[in-house]
């Protein structure tokens, strides 16, 4: 079987929330929720958190855990963890985003398994819209689907545009977790920035823009991500 690593791209100083991450939720760390209940899927033959940060890498060294720094000028996760991979021996590599600490084994599960098919280079997850005020807000990334469930468009604008109000549309919301084939990744830190992702900031659009569509798969509600502290308030209450 292909060997397959988990990597948490950790940063300290979060715009929105600085030092988010090292936040308590309960008895731990929001980094440690992350960490810990990524290993306890069983999916991975290693989990590693990249992190720019001494704090971090010594809140998980110090409760037994796997932790490489990098520089602290990259751009995206995708960024960090490519930085890390390079000397690292894996097949795939599955991003998991740092301020995720509700994880779960099924959807990661799901991820892993779009790789059986040996034409996916890379793979993320999506959810169902149904508030039309989320649909509208330019904060939840839509994403369109083929028939395959390969993307063929992210925005931030409402997308499919309901032209035919009579047809009913499923709308989709992209979330930030991915898998990606080493090279792929490594790829993708290569290329310069692209227009349509420049012009949305969404950098996955840099995939598209280079001819690699993403296979998307469809799961339910994750939990919280601790953008700000009243997420924080949220995933004290769902803990």
């Amino acid at each position: 079987m292909s060997r397959r690593i988990a990597m948490i791209p950790a940063r300290y100083a979060a715009s929105r929330f600085p030092g988010k991450l090292m936040q308590t939720l309960g008895t731990k760390s929001v980094i440690r929720h992350t960490y810990d209940n990524t290993v306890a899927t069983g999916l991975f033959d290693q989990v590693v958190v990249v992190t720019d940060s001494d704090l971090i890498r010594e809140e998980i060294e110090s409760n037994g855990g796997h932790a490489i720094m990098s520089r602290n000028d990259h751009e995206s996760g995708s960024d960090r963890i490519a930085e890390a991979v390079i000397d690292i021996d894996t097949d795939i590599v599955l991003n998991v985003q740092g301020d995720t600490p509700f994880i779960k084994k099924e959807p990661l599960s799901k991820l892993l398994d779009c790789f059986n098919d040996p034409s996916v280079q890379v793979a993320s997850m999506m959810q169902i819209l149904t508030k039309q005020d989320d649909i509208n807000d330019p904060n939840f990334v839509k994403v369109a689907v083929d028939k395959n469930m390969n993307s063929l468009m992210f925005s931030r604008s409402v997308v499919p545009f309901p032209r035919d109000t009579t047809k009913p549309i499923t709308y989709y919301e992209h979330i930030g977790v991915y898998a990606f084939r080493k090279q792929a990744l490594l790829d993708f830190t290569s290329w310069p920035m692209t227009p349509l992702e420049s012009a949305e900031k969404i950098e996955c659009l840099r995939y598209l823009e280079n001819g690699i569509s993403l296979r998307m798969i469809v799961v339910d509600y994750l939990g919280v991500e601790i953008d700000t502290p009243a997420d924080l308030e949220k995933a004290g209450r769902l803990l």
